[in-house]
C-alpha cells in the first residue's frame, strides 16, 4: 500500500509540475482523461501497482525498488 501511495503522490505531483492538464496527462499515460482525475483525486483502490509503475515510467519518471530488512 506504501507503493502505491508513494508512485501516485509522485505521478500526481509531476503532472502539476509539468503543467498539464489532465487531458494531457491522459494522453501521454495512455488513460482516459477520468482515469487521471482518480490519480489525481487519490482514489489508491482504482489502480494496481503495476499500473502504477507503467503511469509513472509513461510519465518520465524512473521507478525502482528498494527492500530493506525489517526491524
Amino acid at each position: 500500500m506504501k507503493a502505491k501511495a508513494a508512485l501516485m503522490m509522485a505521478i500526481s505531483e509531476h503532472i502539476r509540475g509539468q503543467g498539464w492538464t489532465q487531458a494531457q496527462a491522459a494522453k501521454r499515460l495512455r488513460v482516459t482523461q477520468p482515469r487521471v482525475s482518480d490519480l489525481m483525486r487519490g482514489r489508491i483502490d482504482l489502480f494496481s501497482l503495476d499500473t502504477l509503475v507503467d503511469m509513472a515510467a509513461l510519465a518520465g519518471l524512473e521507478p525502482e525498488v528498494r527492500l530493506k530488512r525489517a526491524a
